[in-house]
C-alpha cells in the first residue's frame, strides 16, 4: 500500500491569512462538488512540462500550472480538458488525480483546488487564450519548474507526484 501525504501550511495572499492543507488522492469523489472551485493540470508534452504565463501570482514571474475555474455542469475532468485546451491549444489524452489542497480563510469558509497529471498534445500552435489570462506557455525540463514558480512544500509535493504518476500514463 502506498503512502500518501498530507501537507498543511499558511498563505497570506493579497493581505488575508489562508490555511491550506493538500492530501494526496488517487481520486476526487469524496469531495463535496460544490466546495471545488478550481482544476489545475501538470500537464506533460513528451518529457517535457507544459507551463503557462498569466497573472503574477506574487512571485513577480507569472508563470504556473494550466487550469482554473469550474463551470456549471462541468465535471472535474471536463474542467481540466476546456482549461487545456483554451489555456494551451492542446488536447488531455489521460490523466489521473494527484491531489486537492483544501483551502480555509480563517474564521471563513472552505474550498478546493484540484490537481491532475495529465499527458497531453499540441492541437495546433498556441495564439491565444480566449479568456485572456494566459499570454505565453512554454515546454520546460520538470526539475527546473522553480525557476518559473516555487509554491514551497505543497508545489514540491504536487510536482514531485505527478512526476511519479506520469510514468504509469505513457
Amino acid at each position: 500500500m502506498k503512502k500518501l501525504r498530507i501537507i498543511n501550511s499558511i498563505l497570506i495572499w493579497k493581505g488575508k491569512s489562508y490555511q491550506l492543507k493538500y492530501s494526496d488522492l488517487d481520486s476526487f469523489a469524496s469531495l463535496p462538488y460544490e466546495e471545488c472551485q478550481q482544476v489545475y493540470g501538470v500537464c506533460f508534452y513528451g518529457n517535457k512540462m507544459v507551463i503557462v504565463k498569466g497573472e503574477d501570482g506574487g512571485d513577480g514571474k507569472g508563470w504556473g500550472l494550466v487550469g482554473g475555474h469550474i463551470e456549471k455542469g462541468e465535471n472535474f475532468a471536463q474542467t481540466l480538458a476546456r482549461e487545456v485546451q483554451e489555456e494551451t491549444n492542446m488536447r488531455v489524452l489521460q490523466s489521473i488525480p494527484v491531489g486537492a489542497q483544501e483551502i480555509s480563510q480563517l474564521k471563513g469558509k472552505t474550498a478546493y483546488q484540484l490537481r491532475y497529471c495529465a499527458v497531453v498534445e499540441p492541437i495546433g500552435v498556441f495564439e491565444k487564450d480566449p479568456a485572456g489570462s494566459v499570454t505565453e506557455i512554454k515546454l520546460i525540463n520538470p526539475q527546473d519548474y522553480r525557476k518559473y514558480f516555487d509554491w514551497g512544500e505543497i508545489g514540491e509535493r504536487i510536482i514531485q507526484r505527478a512526476m511519479e504518476l506520469r510514468k504509469g500514463l505513457y
